[in-house]
This record gives structure tokens, C-alpha cells and sequence, in this order.
């Protein structure tokens, strides 16, 4: 009877042995699971917060990619409306300038018939200056080639041809002296 109570308590050690280190093992077990889910959780709320994250900087991407481009099409507008501008101040100064120098400034439907008046009597006073300017000019020319004459024969033949280049009257200063001769004798 010893021997069997022997045996029965030294079996119910083992079993009781047995049963801690299972429930060790099932504590063990759980504690696993239990830090695997915080893990996870843990996991998951720093991916969703780079995800945040990153959508918040993708958006302030977008709005400064849309603000940049609307400032780009302001600039362009001002700039076209500035060369806009230039180009009807340009015209103004134009009909201006154009308008300053036609015979009879801007031509109107109702002011016709004067201006046609008005060219012909000035292009015929324009024909009779122009006959007296050129007999004043060529007398003048005359009477300083006469004078210069003696001095250029002192002179290289290549600063007499420039000498004489610059005596002689050019297109536009005869041009010059016969619109302020049918000016003045408007």
C-alpha cells in the first residue's frame, strides 16, 4: 500500500507539473497574441498616419502646383495688356504724327470736299515755291562752288570730293525747305 500511495502521489506531482508548465505555456501563448495585436495595432495607425500624412502634403503639392499656375496666367494677362496697351499708344501717336503731317488732318465723310479744296490750292502753291527754291538753291550753290573753287584747288582731290559732298543740298533737307516754304506760305 505504500508503494501504490507512493506511486499515486509521485503520478499526481507529475500530472500537477504537467498542468503548471501548460498553463505557462497557454500564459506564454496569450501574451504572444496579445503583444502581436498591439503590434498590429500599433502598425496600423502609423501607416494610416503616413498616409495622412502624405495626402496632406500631396494636397499642399496640388495647391501650390494651382496657385503657381494662376499666378503664371495673371502674369501673362498683365503682360498682354501691357503690350496691348503699347501697341494703342503706338496707333494714338501714329494717327497723331500722321494726322499732324497730311494736308488736311483726319479726312471725315463731311469734310471731304475742303480737303480736296484745300490740297489743290496748296499743291499749287507747293509747284510755285518749288520753282523759287530751286532757283534759290542752284544761285546758292552757284556763288559757293564760284568762291570755293579757288580753295579746292589747293586741296587733295579726295577732300575736295568730300568737301563737295557736303555742300551739295541732299533729298531730304530740300524736302525740309519746301514743306516749311508751303507751310509758311499756308
Amino acid at each position: 500500500t505504500l508503494r501504490t500511495e507512493e506511486r499515486q502521489r509521485l503520478a499526481r506531482e507529475r500530472r500537477e507539473e504537467r498542468e503548471k508548465q501548460h498553463a505557462a505555456k497557454e500564459t506564454q501563448i496569450l501574451e504572444k497574441e496579445r503583444k502581436a495585436k498591439l503590434q498590429y495595432e500599433k502598425q496600423l495607425e502609423e501607416r494610416q498616419r503616413k498616409l495622412k500624412e502624405q495626402k496632406q502634403k500631396e494636397e499642399q503639392r496640388r495647391a501650390a502646383v494651382e496657385e503657381k499656375r494662376k499666378q503664371k496666367i495673371e502674369e501673362e494677362k498683365e503682360r498682354y495688356e501691357a503690350v496691348m496697351h503699347r501697341t494703342m499708344e503706338r496707333n494714338q501717336r501714329l494717327e497723331t504724327r500722321q494726322k499732324r503731317w497730311s494736308w488736311g488732318g483726319s479726312v471725315t465723310p463731311d469734310s471731304e470736299s475742303k480737303t480736296a479744296s484745300k490740297r489743290s490750292t496748296s499743291t499749287a502753291n507747293l509747284k510755285q515755291t518749288e520753282a523759287v527754291m530751286n532757283k534759290q538753291l542752284s544761285s546758292s550753290a552757284a556763288l559757293l562752288n564760284a568762291s570755293d573753287r579757288t580753295r579746292r584747288s589747293q586741296l587733295s582731290p579726295l577732300d575736295s570730293s568730300v568737301i563737295s559732298r557736303l555742300l551739295a543740298p541732299t533729298q531730304a533737307s530740300l524736302a525740309r525747305s519746301k514743306s516749311a516754304a508751303t507751310l509758311s506760305a499756308d
